[in-house]
């Protein structure tokens, strides 16, 4: 049998240390996202009751959406981050591998880091006008009807296919857009975390539909995101869901019409 050459050894240490750090971060997201949700859940949560928001309610609710992104989007971003490091190493002249691999997650997760300060500034707007429940659902059926058949339509455009060709296709946005060094690395990826924002945001929004608060329907749409870009029928999926949404999303729209 034939003994693993030094740089192989070096890429499968590689991989097993940023693979179990990315497990890491998102099992401390979920865990985080579960005691949350309990303590929301709670009458006295703080969620539980319309009042104006603190610079401390802003502030956590901000560190909720930032973690729930990072539970619900790094899985699908695990190919291309393994990827990276692996080329990273091949191209590495004095070893440096780990912290690259680690500044192209953190520019991954300040692209996403931007939407969750947009949903935090939505949810607010939304709470301030009644416009959601205490557990941070939409309390307007002609919104959510609307809000569906909106991301109904994105699914079906040619920028979410765009969007979801790079997701899907590590090694091609990797030749496409590699740059050296740790400038090179915090670009790739916040370009990476925009094209996933470009695929997702939709899927996302759809939090204010199903629950923020509700972990089944965000471990639901943390699932279908990773069927979308790992699985071969992920455009089927997202054709398939963009169709389903736009019939599900006028019939609940028309139904709040007429109540």
């Amino acid at each position: 049998m034939r003994a693993d050459t030094p740089l192989e050894i070096l890429l499968k240490r590689d991989r097993i240390v940023v693979l179990a750090a990315l497990t890491g971060l998102v099992a401390v997201s979920w865990i985080y996202l579960i005691f949350d949700t309990m303590r929301m859940s709670d009458p006295a949560g703080a969620m539980m009751q319309v009042r104006s928001w603190t610079l401390l309610d802003a502030e956590l609710t901000l560190a909720m959406w930032i973690i729930m992104m990072v539970g619900m989007m790094v899985p699908g971003a695990a190919p291309t981050i393994l990827l990276y490091g692996l080329v990273t190493r091949k191209q590495s002249r004095r070893g440096h591998v780990l912290a690259p691999t680690g500044v192209f997650v953190t520019g991954y997760l300040i692209a996403w880091s931007v939407f969750s300060v947009l949903a935090t500034a939505l949810q607010w707007l939304m709470e301030h006008v009644t416009l959601l429940t205490p557990m941070v659902t939409l309390d307007s059926a002609l919104a959510a009807g609307a809000l569906m058949v909106a991301t109904g339509v994105y699914q079906l455009t040619p920028t979410k296919r765009a969007c979801l060709e790079h997701c899907r296709s590590p090694a091609e946005f990797l030749s496409r857009h590699w740059r050296k060094g740790f400038d090179g690395a915090i670009v790739m990826g916040l370009h990476h975390g925009a094209y996933c924002l470009g695929c997702c945001w939709g899927l996302m929004a759809l939090l204010f539909v199903g629950g923020v608060m509700n972990l089944l329907w965000v471990a639901a749409l943390a699932a279908f995101v990773l069927i979308e870009k790992l699985t071969p029928f992920g455009y089927a999926a997202a054709r398939g869901t963009g169709i389903i949404l736009l019939l599900c999303g006028s019939f609940i729209a028309l139904q709040g019409v007429g109540a």
